[in-house]
């Protein structure tokens, strides 16, 4: 019986925390800390393989509810629709036996305080098991490729030889990077050491792919600050930064630095000698700078700034080094953040663009000569990408693109943009990054 209560409660967190996505539009992170509140910590992975793959997932099972549905349901009842979503999905795409689906997902609408769509609820499951309803009977783009029509209409586009390259990519879980902190070892000397079972990346040299994802507090050395989890492709960022420099001091400015994975990396590159600011302009998030930095057993200066504000917070002396990894839409991490898909909207995008221009004008004023910036989003869409970096070359002359990558390895993994390079999602397990390195002309 307790197996069976703890079912239906996972059912019906998972419920909640769709419905607020989709209705509240709330963060799936959000949702999924408040449903941890309320859970025991072994109930925790199932809500979250059920929010993940019903978000994943969304208008191809919404569609197949429309055809099961008389009627649609009162604005009142939408955690019930997210429900029968649930069920959906565990009928389709999981190893729940289809008895213990179809009976927690009626069980946890009484839990929800609505019983009266228990009915209902058993009906349309079994009705969806007995017309075993395929993806092809949804024929709109949106439940075909399980993305809005805007940012499918955005990809098709901007790539039209890899738009569903892309789209299958964001479909798919993504795996779990590690990046070993070079200062001890390297990710080569970690696997053997651990008998870690993965994949190194030639061209990122500290990253190791998991073949199974972990539990952090299970990684060896991880609270010794010999570990991280971060993307292959979020680690090219920091020695792309860094290539070249001169030895000594560098002083580098990483702006927008949350959570700080990129922070330590570059800590961890620069070694002892570092002189290093880290900003960010959500303060509750430079805690997470903080840990990461306590963690490892490293220091930097950390900001609540707003990087397109530097006459808020600068002191006045020139940075050697900037890291911009400006906010875009994260169209390149929609499939660890898969309610990005229906928190963006197309207005979004030009908003974005806009405060990236800012970012990029500001910061490039506290740019010394010499010295270079690097431009990074995990966004796929050009207006965010080459068109802000190509728009900043035409009205400064001070300022030039150096296509010279840090690490010949990383040519195949990329696709050459004017200017810039982009790696798409799903290249060899990794997420979608673009780059553009500027240097700033001395004299």
């Amino acid at each position: 019986m307790a197996i069976t209560k703890a079912g239906v409660r996972q059912r019906a967190e998972a419920a909640i925390a769709i419905d607020a996505v989709v209705t509240e539009g709330r963060s799936l992170d959000w949702a999924l800390a408040r449903a941890d509140e309320k859970l025991d910590p072994a109930d925790r992975s199932m809500v979250r393989m059920l929010c993940f793959g019903c978000l994943r997932y969304h208008w191809q099972l919404r569609a197949q509810l429309r055809m099961l549905l008389e009627r649609p349901l009162k604005a009142r009842d939408s955690v019930i629709e997210s429900l029968l979503i649930v069920g959906f999905f565990q009928l389709s795409d999981t190893r729940v036996p289809d008895h213990a689906a179809v009976s927690t997902t009626v069980d946890a609408a009484r839990l929800l305080r609505r019983p009266k769509y228990a009915g209902l609820i058993n009906a349309v499951l079994r009705n969806y098991m007995r017309r075993n309803i395929s993806e092809s009977e949804a024929q709109d783009d949106e439940a075909r490729f399980n993305h809005p029509a805007w940012l499918i209409e955005h990809l098709r586009k901007d790539w039209p030889d890899h738009w569903q390259q892309i789209i299958s990519a964001n479909n798919d879980r993504a795996p779990m990077w590690l990046r070993v902190n070079g200062q001890h070892m390297t990710a080569a000397a970690y696997q053997q050491a651990h008998a870690i079972d993965g994949q190194l990346l030639p061209g990122a040299d500290q990253a190791l792919r998991l073949e199974k994802p972990a539990a952090v507090d299970e990684l060896p050395g991880f609270e010794l600050g010999h570990l991280s989890v971060q993307d292959a492709a979020a680690q090219m960022a920091a020695p792309w930064l860094l290539a070249g420099h001169p030895d000594g001091v560098v002083r580098v400015l990483d702006a927008c630095a949350a959570p700080g994975g990129k922070t330590c990396h570059l800590l961890e590159l620069l070694g002892a000698d570092a002189d290093l600011t880290a900003i960010d302009n959500d303060k509750k998030r430079l805690t997470s700078i903080q840990e990461n930095l306590a963690r490892l057993g490293m220091d930097a200066t950390v900001l609540a700034a707003d990087a397109s504000k530097p006459g808020e917070w600068w002191n006045g002396v020139g940075f050697d080094r900037i890291l911009l990894d400006a906010p875009c839409s994260a169209t390149g991490v929609i499939r660890r953040h898969p309610d990005i898909k229906l928190l963006r909207r197309q207005e979004d995008i030009h908003a974005l663009a806009r405060r990236q221009r800012q970012m990029l004008a500001a910061l490039w004023a506290l740019l010394n000569p010499g010295g270079r910036l690097l431009y990074v989003t995990c966004s796929v869409l050009v207006e965010e990408n080459e068109a802000v970096v190509g728009d900043f070359l035409s009205t400064h002359t001070d300022a030039r693109e150096d296509r010279v990558l840090h690490d010949y390895n990383i040519r195949d993994l990329m696709y050459d943009k004017t200017p810039g390079f982009q790696v798409l999602p799903g290249t060899q397990g990794m997420d979608g990054f673009y780059f553009a390195s500027l240097e700033k002309v001395s004299g």
